[in-house]
């Protein structure tokens, strides 16, 4: 017995020590510095924990001028972020949907309250009734995402394991389609229920009624006239541009661009810069930019805080900041903007950790108020994942690795999924929260359970159970499970 323990006690320290060569690489922001060295400083002193970062572009407007400035690596290679590199910007891309809104309106094109069906007569299920500000205001009382079939939601469960693109193939019939099945809640029409369905229907709604399609519309009346000339619309891979700053999650993962035409009018494909998205907010400020109007706030959410086409506004205490942010698969943005003030601020970062605080900072809110910006339930779930999947796979070994009736196929299935779940700790978990050092703890763990199945392997029955196919069965499934999640790690 003692021979056994101290075995397994070797086992775990080596693999731990190995752990610590493989164990997640937090990302921190860079000291490489492009653009104006001023604001690249003060946004600097407005990220209190550089960790979980790696780069950020970011743009300041004060009295009509507008400053950039790049800091940290735009990719693994350490390239430096540049204040003309392109970021994702997710949802940033709702507030230029209602900006199209607001401009097509004004032009006599379309009315706030026309019916989606008679904009899009395409769409002919319950959906076609809500208006056009509705949409744009997430008062439409549709769902967050299309209704999908459960292959659908696996697809997208399987995105989010393997680090994968979750919109792929889903075009605008996709959208359309989605709009004819889903039925609009009447109990929560007229309230704000944030939805990326919804400005996905508007955008295409106005670009059907336009004859073109949503990028081309959103070129030629909002990105055009502004001179947004490396701001784009990636509806298929080869669309990405070439310079792009790589997405990763705060732990340190890299993660596939978001790329597709069906969710690009709510975030799903756009890419734009900081020197761009500067100019949109000095305009926006200025009220000279197309659709302008649509940062008017309209309808309340909450006490705090209303919205307009796309735009929300917001009260930090004494001050009020309209505002948009997003995020993607590796990527957050923010855009705000004080009118009271005049200044305005875009923070762009390649990596899942938020950055509205450090926005808001720039803007001058208080840091308690501006760090609470950012929600902490994900990230808390993210630390979640990390612990339990580290941690899960090696204590459930060591406790089937005891078990009096025993066979070898369900210690074999053990094993594999010890492995599988600490791969998937390792991948999802967000280990800017948790520390990192953790995971070698979880991989000395699991090796522990593998030695100790080990020391009773030969003694053990090939199946013991009273119908051995049905327990074959049983843990192949397990077993195939097991497989998947290994190959999406290796991924």
């Amino acid at each position: 017995m003692r021979r056994t323990t101290l075995s397994v006690l070797v086992v775990a320290l080596i693999a731990a020590l190995v752990g610590v060569a493989l164990m997640p690489r937090v990302p921190r922001l860079g000291a490489q510095t492009t653009g104006d060295r001023d604001l690249a400083a003060a946004a600097r002193s407005a990220t209190p924990d550089p960790s979980g970062l790696r780069g950020l572009a970011v743009a300041l407007v004060e009295n009509g001028r507008i400053r950039t400035a790049g800091l940290g690596d735009r990719d693994l290679a350490g390239r430096p972020v540049e204040p003309g590199t392109p970021f994702e910007i997710g949802s940033v891309t709702k507030a230029l949907t209602g900006m199209l809104l607001a401009d097509q309106v004004a032009a006599g094109v379309v009315g706030p309250d026309d019916r989606l069906g008679s904009t899009w007569p395409e769409v002919t299920g319950p959906a076609r009734d809500v208006t056009l500000a509705e949409l744009a205001s997430h008062r439409a009382g549709l769902p967050r995402l299309a209704p999908g079939s459960p292959l659908a939601w696996a697809r997208i469960l399987w995105s989010n394991v393997s680090g994968g693109n979750p919109y792929a193939g889903q075009g605008v019939d996709a959208v359309r389609s989605a709009a004819d099945r889903v039925s609009t809640d009447d109990d929560e029409r007229g309230e704000v229920h944030y939805s990326n369905l919804g400005p996905s229907v508007l955008g295409h709604a106005l670009a059907a009624k336009a004859g073109v399609a949503y990028p081309e519309l959103l070129h030629d009346r909002l990105l055009l006239p502004l001179g947004m000339t490396a701001t784009i619309v990636a509806t298929r891979d080869d669309e990405l541009p070439a310079d792009r700053a790589q997405g990763s999650r705060a732990g340190g993962r890299p993660l596939d661009p978001w790329a597709g035409a069906g969710y690009a009018p709510a975030g799903a494909g756009p890419w734009s810069t900081a020197e761009d998205l500067g100019r949109l907010l000095a305009a926006t400020l200025a009220g000279t930019a197309p659709g302008a109007d649509a940062a008017t706030a309209r309808y309340r959410e909450d006490d705090d805080t209303r919205i307009g086409y796309g735009w929300f506004t917001t009260r930090h205490g004494d001050r009020e900041v309209v505002w948009h942010n997003g995020a993607t698969g590796g990527f957050r943005s923010y855009v705000g903007l004080e009118r009271a003030t005049g200044r305005a601020v875009v923070v762009l970062g390649n990596t899942d950790k938020g950055v509205e605080p450090i926005g808001l900072r720039l803007l001058g809110v208080p840091p308690n108020e501006a760090d609470s910006a950012t929600s902490m339930v994900l990230p808390w779930i993210g630390a979640g994942l990390a612990v339990v999947l580290t941690f899960l796979g090696g204590i459930s070994l060591l406790g089937t690795a005891r078990r009096r009736q025993l066979d070898q196929v369900t210690l074999l299935a053990a094993a594999i999924w010890a492995f599988a779940y600490l791969g998937l700790g390792h991948r999802l978990g967000d280990w800017s929260v948790v520390p990192a050092w953790l995971w070698p703890l979880g991989a000395g763990l699991s090796a522990a359970g593998v030695a100790l199945a080990a020391t009773r392997w030969r003694a053990l029955p090939v199946v013991d159970a009273r119908v051995p196919w049905r327990r074959l069965l049983s843990v192949a499934s397990s077993v195939g499970t097991a497989v998947l999640a290994v190959v999406a790690v290796a991924g």
